[in-house]
């Protein structure tokens, strides 16, 4: 095949894939849990691509954004069409019940395999993980998960409450499923002085603050904070790092599938992914680069988890935390 040949296929194929995307058109309404201002960066970027589609999006946290879609789904009525919230389990919980529609041609064919629902009900759209951020100040320059439970972390380590945070319930699971030492871990934490309460920001201001030394947090929070000249650095544990997929899903019922299927595809596209590295966020793409300050995906080892396993077990889960610290 000549050059000339070559060069009018590749015309003809992006004259194509821009006629795909101009053809879609309607209105969406995205639920999410994403922070306002990367929810409304990923709306725009969409609508970039596709300008025929409006997006509209409704903003709170994981618990409190399914809590008002549930009740709106069992009363028959909800604007939803698509949604990108924080956990796997979270999503494993709905698409038990029936909300969520299968997308069997989404293309899933350069991501992780444990990063999947094989049921093509969510898929993973960016990895945040959980793991020890430290006072540079601290004694001690953790590197193992069991170094929060030596004398130089004793009364100094703080920790979101899986009470409260949906990123902080995985972690516990994945801590209890993945270590040798299960629930024995949370045992000698709480016995060593660990503080749980509250979520993640609560951990990064106690230690960016000197008021803990330690904590288990999600990733991007240190690393921005650190990134601004913050008294912090954050540790990928040598056993490994629990992990949200901050997932999306289509709701079942939709009257605008085409134009949700096209969402779900712009966050799975390389442009999509880098887009979530460029909020600072670690890409669920291998071949897409991470923000500054963050290790290639290779480099990471995850602690494992099946999320419908997880959903089965998150009240068990949440009941033995609440017994191990004392909480209500």
């Amino acid at each position: 095949m000549n050059s000339l040949a070559k060069l009018l296929i590749a015309g003809a194929s992006l004259l194509a894939t821009a006629a795909s995307a101009f053809a879609v058109e309607g209105q969406l309404t995205l639920y999410t849990s994403q922070p306002n201002n990367d929810a409304q960066k990923t709306v725009d970027a969409f609508m970039e691509k596709y300008p025929d589609v409006t997006v509209t999006f409704v903003r709170d946290g994981t618990t409190k954004i399914v809590a008002k879609l549930r009740a709106e789904l069992e009363a028959g009525n909800s604007p939803a069409d698509v949604l990108l919230i924080a956990d796997s389990v979270t999503m494993e919980g709905l698409a038990k019940d029936g909300y969520l529609m299968a997308y069997e041609d989404a293309d899933l064919s350069d991501y992780a395999d444990e990063m999947q629902d094989p049921e093509r009900m969510w898929f993973p759209t960016k990895l945040i993980t959980t793991g020890i951020i430290y006072n540079t100040n601290a004694p001690m320059k953790p590197s193992s998960w069991e170094d929060l439970l030596s004398e130089e972390a004793r009364n100094q380590v703080a920790m979101p409450s899986p009470l409260t945070s949906g990123a902080a319930l995985i972690h516990t699971h994945s801590i209890v499923e993945n270590l040798d030492m299960g629930w024995d871990y949370y045992e000698k934490l709480a016995a060593n002085g660990a503080q749980a309460s509250g979520g993640n920001g609560g951990v990064l201001k106690a230690v960016a603050g000197g008021e803990k030394l330690y904590g288990m947090v999600v990733e991007f929070l240190p690393i921005r904070e650190k990134a601004k000249g913050a008294p912090v650095d954050f540790v990928f544990p040598e056993e490994g790092v629990s992990a949200i997929s901050e997932p999306v899903a289509i709701l079942k019922g939709t009257q605008s599938e085409e134009a949700a299927k096209a969402f779900v595809d712009f966050l799975l596209s390389e442009e999509g992914q880098k887009l979530a590295a460029e909020q600072g966020y670690m890409p669920a793409l291998a071949d897409v680069t991470p923000p500054e300050g963050f290790p290639s995906l290779a480099e990471i080892n995850f602690l494992t988890i099946d999320p419908a396993e997880a959903l089965e077990r998150a009240e068990a889960d949440k009941e033995k935390f609440a017994e191990i610290f004392g909480q209500n």
